[in-house]
C-alpha cells in the first residue's frame, strides 16, 4: 500500500479556510455539514503534513499563528482553481459549487437579497458567500481571489486580467438640511455658510469628491469627515451640516432622507460608474449573466424610486 503520511488533500484545505473564517471548529464543521470530530482530525492531519501550527485551538475565539495566516491566502488560490476546474469540466455552470460575491454596501438592503434569491434558483446546488464592502476592499479581494465576482464602483485603469460590465451611472448631489437651502436662490453662497460634512478620503469615492472641489477651486469649511452614510445623514438631518453624496447613499440611509432635501450640485457636475468586475474568462459566461439579472433590479429598486422622489434626477441616474 501507497505511503499516504504527509499528504495535503482538497478537503483539508476547504476544512482549514472554514475553520480559519469562522474562528471554530463546530461552526466550521456546521457550515461543511460535517462532524467535530472529522473537521479536527482533518486540522491535525494538514498541520502534520505541513509540520506547524495553524490554529491556536487554545484562544477564544480560535485564531491563525502567523504560518497559517500566511497558508491562508495559498490554500484559498487552490481551492479556487478546484473551484473553477469543476465548473469547466462540468460543461455549465450548472456545475458550480461555491460563487462568491462582492457587493458596494449601497445594494445590501434590496438588490442584493433579490439578486441572490434568484440566482440560486438556477444553481441549486451552489454554495453562495457574500461580502460587502467599501470598493476599495472589494477589488482587492478580487486580485487576491477571495472573490469571484464584484460589484463596485470604478477606480480608475482596469487591470488586464480583468472583465468589465458597466451597471449604473449615478451623479453626485447636495443634501441640506430640510428647508434650510432655497433651491431658487443661490444655492452655493447658502452652502458656503453651513459646514461641509466630508465623506472620508480614505476610501475612493471620498477622494473623488476631495479633487472634484481642488478641481473647481472650492474651498468650503468642514469639521467632519465620516465613512458611513447613515452617520453622515444623521448629521445633516440633525441640521449639523451638508454633504455631497450619491443618490444611492442617500436612500440607502432611509431612516434620515425625509429630514433632508437632495439638490443637484451647483457646480460642474460631478458622477460615478458602477460596474460588475471578474477575472476573465474563469467564470465563463456567469459575469455577464449576473450582470444581465442586475439590470433590471436597479432599474426597479434603485432608479425608479430615485426618480419618483428626485424627478430631476432623470436621464442622470440611469441603468447602462
Amino acid at each position: 500500500m501507497a505511503d499516504t503520511q504527509g499528504r495535503i488533500t482538497l478537503w483539508a484545505l476547504e476544512v482549514f479556510l472554514a475553520a480559519a473564517e469562522d474562528r471554530s471548529i463546530s461552526a466550521a464543521a456546521r457550515r461543511l455539514s460535517a462532524s467535530v470530530s472529522g473537521v479536527s482530525q482533518q486540522l491535525t492531519a494538514l498541520e502534520a503534513a505541513l509540520g506547524v501550527e495553524l490554529l491556536d485551538r487554545s484562544a477564544r475565539p480560535m485564531t491563525l499563528t502567523p504560518a497559517g495566516d500566511m497558508f491562508r491566502k495559498r490554500a484559498q488560490a487552490i481551492v479556487n482553481e478546484a473551484t473553477q476546474a469543476r465548473a469547466e469540466l462540468a460543461g455549465d455552470l450548472a456545475g458550480l459549487t461555491n460563487f462568491r460575491l462582492g457587493m458596494v454596501e449601497d445594494f445590501d438592503a434590496d438588490v442584493t437579497p433579490r439578486l441572490l434569491a434568484g440566482m440560486a434558483e438556477e444553481l441549486k446546488t451552489c454554495q453562495f458567500l457574500l461580502e460587502t464592502g467599501a470598493s476599495h476592499r472589494l477589488f482587492d479581494q478580487l486580485d487576491s481571489r477571495a472573490l469571484d465576482v464584484v460589484v463596485a464602483a470604478d477606480m480608475g485603469a482596469v487591470a488586464e486580467w480583468m472583465e468589465v460590465h458597466p451597471l449604473l451611472r449615478e451623479p453626485f448631489v447636495v443634501a441640506a438640511p430640510k428647508g434650510m437651502v432655497d433651491a431658487g436662490g443661490d444655492v452655493l453662497a447658502q452652502l458656503r455658510a453651513l459646514p461641509l460634512i466630508q465623506y472620508s478620503q480614505r476610501h475612493h469615492m471620498g477622494r473623488q469628491i476631495a479633487a472634484h472641489l481642488a478641481r473647481e477651486d472650492l474651498r468650503l469649511a468642514h469639521r467632519f469627515e465620516l465613512d458611513s452614510y447613515h452617520a453622515i445623514m444623521a448629521m445633516v438631518a440633525g441640521g449639523a451640516g451638508w454633504t455631497i453624496l450619491t443618490p444611492l447613499g442617500y436612500l440607502h440611509a432611509q431612516r434620515f432622507r425625509d429630514r433632508a432635501d437632495v439638490l443637484p450640485l451647483p457646480f460642474a457636475p460631478l458622477s460615478r460608474r458602477i460596474s460588475l468586475n471578474a477575472r476573465a474568462g474563469v467564470l465563463r459566461d456567469m459575469p455577464a449573466r449576473v450582470a444581465g439579472r442586475l439590470r433590471p433590479l436597479l432599474q426597479e429598486l434603485v432608479v425608479a424610486p430615485a426618480v419618483a422622489r428626485m424627478p430631476w434626477l432623470a436621464g442622470e441616474l440611469r441603468v447602462l
